[in-house]
C-alpha cells in the first residue's frame, strides 16, 4: 500500500494530467482556425475524450478526498450547480496530508445525457 505522501503525490500528478484536457481543446481550436478540421470532428474529438477519460477514472482512481470550507455562493441554473467556497482544507483518505486554497469553484452536473431521464 503507498504512503500517504505517495497517495498524495499520485493525486497532484492525476490533477495535472487534466490540463491534458485543456491542451487538446486548444489545439482543436487551432485546427478549426486553420481549417484543418471542421468543428463536427472537434466535437467529436472532445467527446470520445470525455467518455475515455470518464472510464480511465472510474476504473483507476480508488483514493477518496475530503475536502472541509465556508459555502460562499451557490446557484443552480440550467440543470447546473455551482458552489464557490472558500477557506478549503482537501485530506486525502488516510488522512496523513492536507491542502488548503483560499477559494474553490465546484461545478456539477448530471452525467446522463439530455432526454435519459432521472
Amino acid at each position: 500500500m503507498a504512503t500517504g505522501a505517495q497517495s498524495f503525490y499520485e493525486l497532484l500528478t492525476n490533477m495535472v494530467h487534466f490540463s491534458i484536457g485543456l491542451a487538446l481543446t486548444d489545439t482543436l481550436d487551432d485546427l478549426i482556425s486553420d481549417e484543418r478540421i471542421n468543428p463536427q470532428l472537434a466535437m467529436k474529438i472532445l467527446s470520445n475524450f470525455d467518455q475515455a477519460i470518464t472510464e480511465a477514472l472510474q476504473k483507476n482512481v480508488k483514493a477518496r478526498l475530503q475536502f472541509k470550507g465556508s459555502l460562499d455562493t451557490y446557484r443552480f441554473c440550467d440543470e447546473v450547480w455551482t458552489f464557490l467556497i472558500k477557506n478549503v482544507t482537501f485530506k486525502m483518505d488516510n488522512g496523513s496530508q492536507s491542502v488548503t486554497a483560499n477559494k474553490v469553484k465546484i461545478v456539477s452536473c448530471n452525467a446522463k445525457k439530455p432526454g435519459e431521464g432521472q
